[in-house]
C-alpha cells in the first residue's frame, strides 16, 4: 500500500515553510499541488473572476455569517444564490472545488479549509499542521519572501491571524490545535525533506491502518 493513494492537507504557520513543503511532498508523489492554483479552478468553475477569489483567499469575513457558513450545504445554498454575499460565494466555490479535485485522485491541498471540506467524504486523506519558532519564520520571511526585517514579526503575526480566522470561522475545529489534525510538526526541527519524509511515513502509516480497518 503507497501513500501515493492518499490525498494529504497542510495548514501552516507564515514562515514555517508549509507550502514548499507541501510541493516537494507533491512533488515525490508524482501527485497535483493545489495551493493558489485552486483559485484559478475556483474562479473557473464558478465564473466569479479571479481577482475576487484573490481578495477574499483565506481572509476572515464578517460575523453575520456565522450562522450560515456553520454548515452550509444543509441550508440549501449554491453558488448561484443571488442574496449571497459575495465572500460566501467564494468560500463555497472553493469548498466545491477542493471536493472535485479530490474526487479526481490523491493530491496535496495547502490552506483553504481543505480537511474540512474533505471530512464528509470517503476518502482517505491525511490532516498536517506545520508549524516552527518565531526566529526561523522570521529568519524564512525575510531570506524568502522578501519581508523587511523591521516589519517581520507584524506581517507573521497578521497573516497567522487572518489564516486562524479563516479556519475557525468556517469549521468546526481550531487551526493549530493538535485535535485539529493527524499530524503536527515543528518544520525548524527536521528541516524541508526531513518534513516532507514524516508525512510521507504518516500518510503510510494511515493508509495501511485504513486497509487493515476495511479488511476485518
Amino acid at each position: 500500500m503507497s501513500n501515493n493513494n492518499m490525498i494529504i492537507t497542510i495548514d501552516r504557520q507564515y514562515g514555517s515553510g508549509g507550502h514548499i513543503i507541501g510541493q516537494k511532498l507533491a512533488e515525490d508523489l508524482s501527485i497535483p499541488f493545489y495551493d493558489s492554483e485552486l483559485l484559478k479552478e475556483a474562479a473557473k468553475e464558478s465564473g466569479i473572476c479571479e481577482e475576487i477569489f484573490e481578495s477574499f483567499d483565506e481572509k476572515p469575513t464578517s460575523s453575520f455569517l456565522y450562522s450560515l457558513v456553520m454548515d452550509p450545504f444543509s441550508l440549501g445554498y449554491n453558488n448561484n444564490s443571488f442574496d449571497m454575499p459575495i465572500n460566501y460565494k467564494v468560500f463555497l466555490a472553493s469548498f466545491d472545488t477542493i471536493k472535485n479535485l479530490a474526487k479526481q485522485g490523491p493530491c496535496v491541498f495547502v490552506g483553504r479549509c481543505a480537511d474540512y471540506a474533505l471530512s464528509d467524504l470517503n476518502l482517505p486523506f491525511l490532516s498536517v499542521y506545520v508549524k516552527a519558532p518565531l526566529d526561523a519564520r522570521m529568519k524564512r520571511a525575510q531570506e524568502v519572501y522578501g519581508v523587511a526585517e523591521n516589519r517581520c514579526k507584524e506581517v507573521l503575526t497578521k497573516k497567522d491571524k487572518e489564516r486562524a480566522s479563516y479556519y475557525n470561522y468556517y469549521t468546526s475545529n481550531r487551526w493549530g490545535d493538535a485535535k485539529s489534525y493527524d499530524l503536527c510538526l515543528d518544520s525548524s526541527k527536521y528541516g524541508i525533506h526531513g518534513s516532507v519524509d514524516l508525512i510521507r511515513y504518516a500518510a503510510d502509516l494511515k493508509m495501511k491502518r485504513l486497509q487493515q480497518n476495511l479488511e476485518k
